[in-house]
């Protein structure tokens, strides 16, 4: 059984059409927590999850605070109220699944590496599209100073090569957000060693939004010896919702299968 966490959009404290949580029940003994990404939204993944879902898993897809509203709100969250929001997706899938996977996009995939460090030995698998663990545009080194002045700059939404596409993001990149999320990125980067459950890690050469040696830090700091990177030709950063979409939704099943037979 399918179960929005919300009613319609418009009634559902949100400004962005679908921005709401989606939950699936499903009968496998096997949940997914589903993690958006950086000023995105629920829409982003809502294929991804709608496809675990059809294959009878359970599935939790939350909408993360400060997300799905203005993008003021969100400069008034921080990591922690993301992560927090995550870790109650995850404690509720745990009561109900005999094993639980988790995946993210871009942000999504470096707090639900976060949950795969804090609990290495209950999480069966780590899913990351296109995850950010630090980021080369010159101007955050003066983002510790910037924040305090400046609202916010020109936003990073929509990264998507096939043509119709829209996550549902800001289009503004607020500040005190951002700073945070670096924050977010030197926590988890300091414990990828910790990392030793299976990866699938999808990877756009592409990516106008995630530089390549944010995948290739990761790749060369944990310590899992079962790790498979597939790289999306056809897609950009949202690949979720890009070319690409049907390749990682297939490959997802197939992990989840062959961890769980």
């Amino acid at each position: 059984m399918t179960r929005k966490t919300a009613g319609p959009w418009n009634d559902a404290g949100v400004s962005i059409p679908g921005a709401i949580p989606f939950q699936h029940d499903g009968d496998s003994g096997i949940g997914v927590l589903l993690s958006h990404g950086f000023t995105g939204s629920p829409v982003s993944l809502r294929p991804w999850a709608e496809d675990l879902a059809a294959a009878g898993h359970s599935v939790s897809l939350p909408l993360l605070p400060g997300h799905g509203t203005t993008w003021q709100d969100m400069n008034r969250t921080t990591w922690q109220d993301w992560y927090a929001e995550l870790s109650r997706g995850y404690a509720e899938l745990t009561d109900r699944c005999e094993q639980v996977f988790v995946a993210g996009l871009s942000m999504g995939g470096t707090l639900v590496t976060k949950l795969a460090e804090d609990h290495p030995d209950r999480i069966s698998g780590l899913i990351l599209v296109n995850p950010a663990y630090r980021a080369d545009d010159p101007r955050l080194r003066l983002l510790p100073v910037l924040q305090r002045f400046l609202p916010s700059l020109g936003g990073i939404g929509n990264d998507i090569k096939k043509p119709g596409q829209d996550e549902g993001a800001y289009d503004r990149i607020p500040l005190k957000a951002l700073y945070s999320q670096t924050h977010l990125w030197a926590e988890v980067v300091e414990r990828l060693d910790t990392i030793t459950m299976p990866v699938l890690l999808f990877r756009s050469p592409e990516d106008h939004v995630v530089p390549p040696s944010s995948a290739a830090l990761f790749l060369s700091k944990i310590a899992s010896d079962d790790v498979h990177e597939e790289l999306l030709l056809n897609s950009y950063h949202v690949a979720t919702i890009d070319n690409d979409a049907p390749k990682i939704f297939q490959m997802t099943r197939d992990f989840i299968d062959r961890l769980t037979r």
